[in-house]
């Protein structure tokens, strides 16, 4: 497993050194940047990476603007941010620019890895300040079930499928969601293939934003 690394402290970059070797599967090789030009140039020369770690402050960086760029330029790397800036605003911006995850620098190594493993597993971590955010939004509106399975009928979509587009919100991976629905991995893939067309999307976290738009599930929401 191959990992790049852009922190403008040498210091952090030691350290992490030192947690990316605790990920399961383990890790070949890290390429580390202290800068975001430097970063691009490595993933352009790397598009082997299986996943790309970015700090938002840092020379050559606009925030979330430079992780919307990152993503389009090498939209096969998943990226998730790791920042002292942890403010529900940024948090968002970083998500919906195309981060598939976001750690704030003053989490645990436990949180840390945790987050980091699930995106290599495919999934998503959504940061709880925003899963907390969604949750109050909620809860101000008693009728959202109601809604959101008028509107999953609305565009075709099974209760099995709204199940498994649930858990995806939540950051399960497709080996998770099989596990926790008892269903074989190929099914769960089945699932999200129809789910992709009915949605009109190609992407997990397209269909995460998509659904979310639609109301289909009021926000990220626990189970």
């Amino acid at each position: 497993m191959k990992i790049l690394l852009v922190d403008d402290h040498a210091l952090f970059r030691e350290g992490m050194r030192y947690v990316l070797q605790q990920l399961r599967g383990g890790v070949s090789e890290i390429f580390e940047a202290g800068n975001f030009s430097d970063g691009c140039k490595l993933a352009g020369q790397h598009p082997e990476l299986d996943l790309a770690i970015l700090d938002l402050n840092m020379p050559g960086s606009e925030s979330s603007t430079s992780v919307k760029f990152f993503h389009h330029c090498y939209p096969h790397i998943p990226i998730v941010v790791i920042s002292g800036e942890e403010s529900q605003v940024v948090m968002e911006m970083v998500m919906n620019d195309g981060a598939m995850g976001f750690v704030g620098k003053n989490s645990s190594v436990p949180v840390l890895l945790d987050a980091l493993n699930l995106v290599l597993a495919g999934g998503i971590h959504i940061p709880p300040k925003l899963l907390q955010k969604h949750e109050g939004a909620s809860e101000k509106r008693p009728d959202n079930a109601e809604r959101r399975n008028s509107r999953a009928t609305e565009y075709g979509l099974t209760a099995r499928q709204m199940q498994v587009l649930t858990h995806m919100a939540n950051g399960l991976s497709n080996r998770e969601i099989a596990d926790k629905m008892c269903l074989a991995e190929g099914t769960v893939k089945a699932h999200l293939a129809s789910m992709y067309q009915a949605l009109h999307v190609n992407s997990r976290l397209e269909a995460v934003r998509v659904a979310e738009k639609f109301e289909l599930i009021g926000g990220t929401a626990h189970d």
